[in-house]
């Protein structure tokens, strides 16, 4: 069955969330806040591929996610970042936002992001001052962007017509 248009539901990674947390060791006096990052959330990463030839996976399949990020913890420790998501298309293969062009894929081996992770939110470390010595606050991790992506799938007639340069 030769598929040549998709509809596809693009969603990247979430960061992850900051942490509140202070030192609470045996020995040492008001220890002062230690909590950590929130990790970055994935990208949705497409790749021309020559042993792809249509597009019925992503009938089948018809959303696109890449992983969150992990929240920060104690100690400073940073949250893992969420991995990225590499989804191979045939080679000629044009994406579209609404009616914005934004990639055609003509190249084995060609990629490009199409949806960017968020960022993960900074613990309460990082707001401490000399004024504000035990700040009791984190950030949110960022949303990641989210879209209705289509994708289409040109013939190799048309794709060495639109590359002869003359």
């Amino acid at each position: 069955m030769f598929v040549d248009n998709a509809v596809v539901s693009v969603s990247a990674g979430r960061g992850g969330d900051g942490h509140v947390s202070f030192r609470t060791e045996k020995y040492i006096d008001h220890g002062g806040p230690d909590g950590g990052d929130g990790g970055r959330g994935g990208d949705v990463i497409l790749e021309a591929d020559d042993n792809q030839s249509t597009l019925v996976d992503f009938r089948i399949k018809r959303e696109i996610k890449a992983e969150n990020g992990q929240s920060g913890a104690m100690r400073r420790r940073h949250g893992k970042n969420g991995a990225d998501r590499l989804v191979k298309v045939p080679v000629g293969t044009s994406v579209l936002k609404g009616d914005e062009l934004l990639v055609d894929l003509v190249q084995a081996g060609q990629r490009f992001t199409i949806a960017r992770g968020g960022a993960g939110g900074f613990g309460n470390a990082h707001f401490k001052s000399s004024t504000r010595q035990a700040p009791r606050v984190a950030e949110l991790g960022e949303k990641g962007d989210s879209y209705e992506a289509k994708l289409e799938l040109k013939l190799v007639n048309e794709i060495r017509h639109d590359t002869d340069i003359e």
